[in-house]
C-alpha cells in the first residue's frame, strides 16, 4: 500500500480514498503535509484549554492567536468577575501562551449574550475604555447577536461607537439561530454607523451567509468546529468556490466539544486536496494579519523569529510548571510518569 502522504496529484487521492486509508486521516502523518507552515488562529478561547493545547499548537505550526472576550458558559453576576476576566486576557492568558512559543493577542467586549442583563451591562460598558488600549488587544470583540433582542442590539451599538472612536477593528459573532438574518442585520447595523467594512470581521459564516459578507466588503471568518459550525471538507468547498480574499479561519476552540488544532488540520486537508500553498497561507494566516494589523498592534517580525522560551519565568509568581516539572512532551506515550 502506498503512503497517502507521497500522493502528488491530490485528485488521485479523492479517487483513491480506501487505498489510503479512507476519509480518516492520521493526524500525526498529515502533519508532514504542512511541515514548515505557520498558522495564526484569530479565534480561540484559550482560557478554556490546557498547557497541553498550547504545546500542541506549537508543534503543528501555530505561531500567533486572537482570545476573544465572551460568554464564560453561565451568568456572571457582577462587574468584578468581567474585570477579572478582563485581567485575564491580557496578563496571565498572554504569559502562559508566551511560554509555548505563541504570541497571544485579544479582543475585549461585552458579548451579545451578557448584554441583556441591562444592569450589569451599563457596568461592562463603562470599564471597556480602560482595556481596549492596553497591549494586545486588537480589537472589540467579539460581539453582536444571540436572540436578536432590543438590549443586544442597543449594546452593538454603543461598541461599535467605541471601535470607531478607537479605530479599532470589530469581531462580531453571528447567533447561532436564524444566522442569515442576523448576519444582514448585523452588516446593516454597521453600515449605519458608518463603519468602513474592512475594519468588521463577520465570524461564524457557513454557506448561507458567505456571499452576502464578501458582496458586503466584510472579512469573512469561519469556525471549524465538530458538528455545529463548519467542518473542514465543507470549508475547503466554500474556498473552490469563492477563493481565498477576505476570508480566514479560526477554531473557537471554548469549553464546548473542540478542536485547538482545527487551523492546521484543515491547513493539511486543502494541501491534500490541491489547494495552492498561497490560498493556505492566506486564508489560515496572512488574511488574519491583514484584517487585525489594523489596529497597530501585530508586528510580525514578534511570531517570525524564533525565541528561547524559558519555562522557569514566573507571571505573579506563577509559571506553568508544578512541583518542579521540567518542560516535555508526554503525549507520544502511555506512560505518565
Amino acid at each position: 500500500m502506498k503512503n497517502k502522504l507521497q500522493v502528488e496529484n491530490p485528485s488521485h487521492w479523492e479517487e483513491n480514498k480506501e487505498e489510503f486509508g479512507g476519509n480518516e486521516m492520521n493526524w500525526k502523518e498529515a502533519k508532514e503535509l504542512i511541515k514548515g507552515m505557520t498558522f495564526f488562529d484569530p479565534h480561540i478561547h484559550m482560557v478554556s484549554r490546557t498547557t497541553d493545547d498550547y504545546q500542541a499548537m506549537a508543534e503543528a505550526g501555530v505561531v500567533a492567536i486572537i482570545e476573544p472576550a465572551f460568554w464564560l458558559g453561565q451568568p456572571r453576576t457582577g462587574i468584578s468577575t468581567f474585570k477579572d476576566y478582563y485581567n485575564s486576557l491580557v496578563g496571565w492568558e498572554r504569559f502562559r501562551s508566551s511560554q509555548f512559543g505563541i504570541k497571544h493577542y485579544c479582543t475585549i467586549g461585552l458579548n451579545s449574550k451578557e448584554a441583556n442583563n441591562e444592569d450589569l451591562a451599563e457596568q461592562v460598558m463603562a470599564i471597556l475604555p480602560l482595556y481596549i488600549h492596553k497591549e494586545g488587544v486588537v480589537g472589540i470583540g467579539e460581539i453582536g447577536f444571540d436572540d436578536q433582542t432590543k438590549a443586544e442590539e442597543k449594546y452593538f451599538r454603543l461598541q461599535l461607537e467605541l471601535a470607531k472612536k478607537a479605530k479599532l477593528p470589530v469581531q462580531i459573532h453571528t447567533p447561532h439561530r436564524d444566522k442569515k438574518r442576523g448576519t444582514q442585520r448585523s452588516m446593516d447595523i454597521c453600515n449605519e454607523h458608518g463603519i468602513d467594512s474592512y475594519m468588521v470581521i463577520i465570524d461564524h459564516n457557513n454557506e448561507e451567509t458567505t456571499k452576502m459578507v464578501l458582496d458586503g466588503g466584510f472579512w469573512a471568518a469561519f469556525t471549524i468546529y465538530p458538528s455545529t459550525k463548519m467542518g473542514n471538507e465543507r470549508m475547503v468547498n466554500v474556498i473552490q468556490q469563492y477563493g481565498s480574499e477576505k476570508i480566514m479561519l479560526n477554531s473557537a476552540a471554548d469549553w464546548g466539544i473542540s478542536d485547538p488544532l482545527a487551523v492546521p488540520k484543515t491547513a493539511a486537508l486543502m494541501k491534500m486536496k490541491g489547494l495552492s500553498n498561497q490560498d493556505i497561507k492566506k486564508v489560515t494566516y496572512q488574511n488574519a494579519i491583514d484584517a487585525f494589523g489594523q489596529s497597530g498592534q501585530i508586528y510580525l517580525q514578534d511570531f517570525q523569529k524564533t525565541n528561547t522560551v524559558d519555562q522557569s519565568i514566573t507571571y505573579n509568581g506563577n509559571s506553568v510548571l508544578r512541583g518542579g516539572q521540567q518542560p516535555q512532551n508526554l503525549r507520544e506515550s502511555v506512560f505518565i510518569k
